[in-house]
């Protein structure tokens, strides 16, 4: 309950994330059929990077104040142009007014035949995510666990939709409960998309969820992750993404975008890396 990720808002980790998700929900959007995202971990929905907490870390400079410098013309720059069209105007420093965070992202990009669940449960978060989707009848914000949410809501009566599960992190057990939360979901509901955030701390433990994901019945499954600094720097320098039946178009475009994130956010030239690995057809 004392993670509060005002304090990380905005920072590599995010962009990563933030820019696959926008990719996922857009291909969604090709079909006129409803969906329906669940965000089991949704904090706050958006943040000001003026805010005390963000200014104290500043992680945001290493993040979503890089981008500045995206050609739009590149076929790189062509699939960010629709995240960083959400983020919208920035000031000197790269900062947006108001940072997206995956439910406002997944507010801005649905549509009105769609629906949307958010779940929180620190106090703080869930008050302000109540505060800042209260008039949007779609969506629903919940002071409820994610890792509850994870198995109650699948599946969905839409049938079609988007499960997000981007943990905190800081319990021990954390990778285990996302890989037997993701069974029981995947169990009720094979044909959701999944994706599944982690940070890359000990790599034995993205592997087992890696593993975790290949021995559960998915027939498709794309693993990404982001490097910006080598093993041993400090801080977080890795961070992955796995989406369980991935849109087929995702394989190909993380092949062109993760090497400009790279390029954009590493700690110092060359230092950066990334890695796509798939299963299936």
């Amino acid at each position: 309950m004392n993670y509060r990720h005002a304090f990380h808002a905005g920072n590599f980790a995010d962009v990563f994330k933030h820019a696959l998700l926008v990719r996922i929900l857009l291909y969604l959007n090709r079909k006129d059929a409803p969906y329906r995202v669940i965000d089991t971990h949704a904090g706050e929905g958006a943040y000001d990077l003026a805010r005390e907490e963000a200014d104290r870390t500043g992680e945001w400079r290493d993040g979503v104040g890089r981008l500045a410098s995206v050609d739009r013309a590149s076929e790189a720059g062509a699939l960010l142009t629709p995240y960083l069209d959400l983020i919208g105007a920035r000031d000197a420093d790269g900062r947006p007014d108001l940072y997206p965070g995956s439910p406002m992202i997944a507010q801005k990009l649905t549509r009105p035949q769609d629906r949307l669940v958010f779940c929180e449960k620190h106090p703080e978060a869930y008050a302000a995510l109540k505060r800042r989707f209260a008039r949007d009848r779609r969506a629903k914000a919940l002071d409820l666990d994610g890792w509850t949410a994870l198995g109650a809501f699948a599946p969905p009566p839409e049938r079609r939709g988007l499960m997000l599960v981007d943990p905190p992190f800081e319990a021990r057990d954390e990778f285990d409960r996302l890989a037997r939360g993701f069974s029981v979901a995947f169990g009720k509901w094979s044909t959701g998309v999944y994706a599944l955030w982690f940070p890359v701390k000990d790599p034995r433990d993205a592997q087992a969820l890696w593993d975790a994901v290949r021995t559960s019945g998915a027939q498709r499954a794309l693993r990404l992750e982001l490097a910006v600094a080598p093993p041993g720097d400090s801080g977080l320098t890795r961070t992955g993404l796995i989406v369980v039946n991935p849109p087929y178009v995702l394989g190909s475009e993380a092949f062109v975008l993760l090497p400009t994130l790279v390029r954009l956010m590493e700690r110092t030239p060359g230092a950066g890396g990334y890695s796509i690995q798939s299963f299936g057809d």
